[in-house]
């Protein structure tokens, strides 16, 4: 058995953060943020030998790192800008995760990068795709794609039959890979507590422990219970993403980094909505759209704006929606309307601040500073990078210990569900056949759990009615959400149906009729009441209903409001 991001790992992670104010007992890092970089960091340390803690205010990558495009890519606009060595990072990291890091969550995906100019167009975007794969390579290992093809207008619209023939001359197919964000956040912790880390969620830091000039700590709110305590540890690493300005001001008003938040929304629509088996890529006035293939879905996205409202819950505006809307019906034959429309979500990506006014054109490069002593600070880059930030934020905070720390070898760490994953999609007949359910069903798994599907699949033994489907959300079954409470840190229905799942996006009530379903399922797991039973569903009803509402409002103050609705879920005892 693999470690369990359970409820009684919770509790003791929490009593051993309690133990570090006991002489010569603080932890050597402790981490506060749980997206994808703040869970990379717990990995990177605890595989280096050091006693690490990580904390997260709301659930495992509620932030940025669930809301991104899904993409695992260097980014082509990066060539434009001649940023050579981020693109080459990027695509370097992208071949270990598909390959070695995590095979069972990422995969790669096609694209048609549609040609409307003749001559100098297929030239002038051909060499940069020659470029994008000869970077990918120059690590001395596999890209772990194919490399980009030609295609005239009929192999064009073969690949992608509901593209309009008057929109392109042709286009260039290449690969990028794909991963579940949120997903792989959640995983990166469990592989981390694997190791030793201790991880609790729903914990949020109120203010850093200062001695002098140093932080030696954090002082924290067990967000469920309401109970605060002291975290001591030899150095604090931050990872709060687009709230780095915040917790760093608690520490000094000279603060090194600065970040702005650019907003990005994406449309979810059904696979049947138009016909391809490739992804696009569009370019527009402000950046680019991609139109990415999702399972039975497609996802949408995304925008590129300036946003100064409410962190914790950016919504996606009526202007935002008709935005991605007309620029994707520029290339197909039949228009997609609101109708369409399954989900809408909305996120932001950590900018480090400059100059210019255009989020568009901020760096993704990230940044590590150390403010004050016992302080490290990480922000920007991208979700695909997310392992040289970890790397490059455990390094500066190793540099101030006493004792000799080993190098990062998280190159050379495969997440939990990794090891053995081609072996047992071999036998992925034998396993559907031994639980009783459809290969499709197991497949779905293998995507989702890697080689620890077997586990989820043992829950089938104990409860054969765990083998049915969610209601509303056919892909999921309700095995899946015991499993995401007893394995994965779920501690909420909204966790469960946005995160640990993405019914909340995927499904055509966003999740409405599952939701008592799900609180059926994990109220013995966590000893809820009655009374925080149907607290849970009707708060997640409510934040349903908030944002649909949001998404009619016509500029971002209105659908602020709206989003604000429904405030976060409170435990009730």
């Amino acid at each position: 058995m693999t470690a369990r991001l359970s409820p009684e790992y919770r509790k003791a992670s929490l009593a051993r953060f309690k133990e570090t104010t006991e002489p010569n007992r603080a932890l050597d890092v402790l981490i506060v943020g749980g997206g994808i970089v703040g869970a990379g960091s717990a990995l990177d340390a605890v595989t280096r030998g050091l006693d690490v803690g990580i904390v997260e205010a709301r659930d495992w990558a509620s932030g940025t790192s669930s809301r991104s495009s899904k993409l695992l890519h260097g980014g082509l606009r990066y060539l434009e800008m001649l940023d050579f060595r981020l693109v080459q990072e990027a695509l370097q990291e992208r071949g270990l995760l598909l390959q070695r890091i995590a095979p069972h969550l990422a995969r790669p995906v096609p694209f048609l990068y549609p040609l409307q100019h003749r001559f100098w167009e297929r030239v002038y975007v051909g060499l940069g795709l020659i470029l994008y794969d000869t970077l990918g390579l120059t690590s001395g290992h596999s890209n772990g794609v194919p490399i980009h093809k030609h295609l005239f207008r009929r192999g064009t619209l073969r690949a992608a039959p509901s593209l309009r023939e008057d929109a392109m001359i042709g286009s260039i197919r290449y690969y990028d890979g794909q991963i579940d964000d949120a997903r792989m956040v959640a995983t990166v912790v469990r592989t981390a507590a694997e190791y030793g880390a201790h991880a609790a969620n729903r914990v949020a830091v109120v203010d850093f422990l200062r001695e002098g000039e140093r932080v030696v700590g954090a002082r924290v709110k067990d967000q469920e219970t309401g109970e605060e305590f002291e975290v001591r540890a030899k150095q604090v690493i931050n990872a709060t993403g687009v709230w780095t300005d915040e917790t760093q001001d608690m520490v000094t008003e000279r603060g090194q980094l600065h970040v702005r938040a650019s907003k990005g929304i994406h449309l979810v629509v059904p696979r049947d909505r138009f016909q391809s088996t490739v992804g696009l890529i569009l370019r527009t006035e402000k950046s680019v759209l991609f139109v990415i293939p999702w399972g039975r879905h497609w996802i949408i996205g995304t925008t590129d704006t300036d946003w100064k409202l409410d962190k914790a819950h950016p919504a996606a505006s009526s202007t935002d929606i008709d935005y991605l809307l007309e620029h994707v019906n520029r290339v197909l034959k039949r228009p997609l309307t609101r109708e369409d429309v399954e989900g809408v979500y909305a996120g932001l990506r950590p900018l480090l601040a400059g100059e210019n006014d255009s989020t568009a054109k901020l760096s993704r490069e990230h940044v590590v500073a150390h403010p004050v002593p016992g302080l490290v600070m990480v922000a920007g880059g991208k979700f695909t990078t997310y392992r040289v930030m970890a790397k490059d934020a455990v390094d500066e905070a190793t540099r101030a210990m006493d004792e000799k720390v080993p190098d990062s070898c998280t190159d050379r760490v495969p997440l939990v569900g990794a090891d053995g994953f081609r072996a047992v999609w071999n036998r992925r007949h034998r396993l559907a056949d031994r639980a009783g359910v459809h290969v499709a069903r197991v497949e779905h798994l293998l995507n989702r759990f890697g080689s620890l599907t077997g586990e989820v699949l043992d829950l089938l033994e104990s409860d054969p009615q765990l083998a049915e489907p969610l209601p509303g959300a056919d892909d999921y079954l309700r095995a899946e959400v015991v499993y995401a409470t007893t394995h994965e840190g779920a501690r909420h229905i909204e966790d469960v149906l946005t995160r640990r799942t993405r019914i909340s996006i995927e499904a055509w009530d966003r999740g409405v009729s599952a939701a008592p379903v799900v609180a059926d399922l994990m109220a013995p797991l966590l000893g809820w009441s009655q009374t925080q039973r149907d607290n849970e569903v009707a708060h997640y009803l409510a934040r349903v209903e908030a944002e649909r509402l949001s998404q009619q409002q016509p500029d971002d103050e209105s659908a602020e409001a709206a989003r604000m609705g429904a405030a976060d879920i409170v435990p009730v005892k």
